[in-house]
């Protein structure tokens, strides 16, 4: 498996870079990027005319991550020949979020078997990140490791696109597979610690939630936050919530608030809660959240130790805003772990996607980091 990346400020840098991607004759390429650098430069155009026959995924960001750390406004585009050839890839439009599940399961019709794993991509606001992940899981045989994440806005919570084959898109959801013969290895974790009064969950509908213990869920979170109400939805990154069951037994599983819905007094989560279950808000520190990094690198990792090859970094926008001027750390605590030979490339994101320690289902996480770990035991 061979990997070259290049890190772009302005889009005027890319004539002159474009050449070490195109020196190892990329079969497929990973773009992530700010809104703006997907949206108002013709970025697209360059890369579909630069490699015609490759295939195109990626999204826009919360931030980027590459093998120099973190970086915001800018462009990371990985390259990757290895010996598979060009992946098949899988693109839909949602329609809107009702449409979450039935365009999980358009993507899965598309995919070709057999394969290793996926990775997958979406756009972040307006989807029920769970609901999708369902309906592709409900086509693909049990147990595949599906990983990715939704697409970030900075913390506007906006528009977010995702990039394809086809373009750029602001409804889109785009799958990759990863052919069978692709070492894949995937971890993920936290290090957020719960606090306060478990809430059980009255009313919701999907990922909407309408009531904590009989009362609007808005008010109940807003009573939690103090000041930092008025800074709803992003503030609500800083605050997610543990996911219980109805033996208020922990689920594994944190949620973030994408927004928050004044009228009728509900709060608007990445993801679907459990029914009957409870809500514990969440809060963390740095050093809590590098360590959960560190986690989340040795278990992609395995017991094999050190491999080459391709690590994919989704981490969520909540943990980089806690960690501020710090958020390098948790990059650097991960290369630490997974060594020289491995290439870093990713994102911070609205929703992260991976398997759930320990058990053969994927979930969509929120405030976590995942890693996912790409090799080929037959190196070129």
């Amino acid at each position: 498996m061979q990997i070259a990346q290049i890190k772009l400020g302005h889009f005027s840098q890319l004539a002159s870079r474009i050449g070490e991607l195109s020196a190892i004759d990329p079969q497929w390429l990973l773009v992530f990027a700010s809104k703006n650098f997907l949206v108002d430069t013709p970025l697209f155009s360059e890369l579909q005319q630069s490699f015609p026959l490759a295939a195109l995924l990626g999204c826009s960001t919360a931030g980027e991550i590459s093998a120099g750390g973190v970086s915001e406004n800018s462009c990371v585009i990985t390259a990757v020949h290895w010996r598979f050839g060009v992946p098949h890839c899988a693109l839909t439009q949602l329609e809107n979020m009702q449409d979450s599940e039935q365009a999980g399961q358009r993507l899965a019709s598309q995919l070709q078997m057999p394969m290793a794993g996926v990775l997958l991509f979406a756009q972040g606001v307006h989807i029920n990140g769970s609901a999708l992940l369902a309906g592709l899981e409900s086509g693909l045989p049990a147990g595949l490791p599906i990983m990715g994440g939704l697409a970030g806005d900075g913390t506007e919570f906006n528009q977010t696109v995702v990039l394809s084959r086809a373009g750029v898109s602001a409804n889109g959801a785009v799958a990759m597979a990863i052919p069978v013969g692709v070492s894949v290895g995937h971890g993920s974790y936290g290090g957020w610690k719960p606090f306060g009064l478990a809430r059980r969950v009255t009313r919701h509908e999907g990922n909407i939630l309408f009531e904590l213990d009989g009362e609007p869920a808005l008010d109940v979170y807003k009573r939690y936050l103090g000041e930092y109400a008025e800074q709803l939805p992003s503030s609500g990154l800083l605050f997610p919530f543990e996911m219980l069951a109805q033996d208020y037994s922990t689920v594994g599983v944190v949620r973030t608030i994408l927004g928050v819905d004044e009228a009728s007094g509900s709060l608007i989560l990445a993801g679907d809660i459990l029914s009957d279950g409870y809500l514990r808000l969440m809060h963390a520190s740095n050093d809590a959240l590098v360590e959960g990094a560190e986690s989340a690198a040795l278990a992609a990792q395995g017991p094999s130790g050190e491999v080459s090859g391709l690590g994919l970094l989704v981490s969520c926008v909540g943990r980089k805003l806690v960690m501020g001027g710090r958020i390098d750390e948790e990059i650097e605590a991960v290369a630490g772990v997974l060594g020289p030979n491995m290439s870093l490339a990713g994102f911070y994101s609205y929703g992260e996607i991976s398997p759930l320690q320990g058990t053969l289902g994927c979930k969509l996480h929120n405030q976590t980091m995942t890693i996912s770990i790409l090799s080929d035991s037959q190196n070129e």
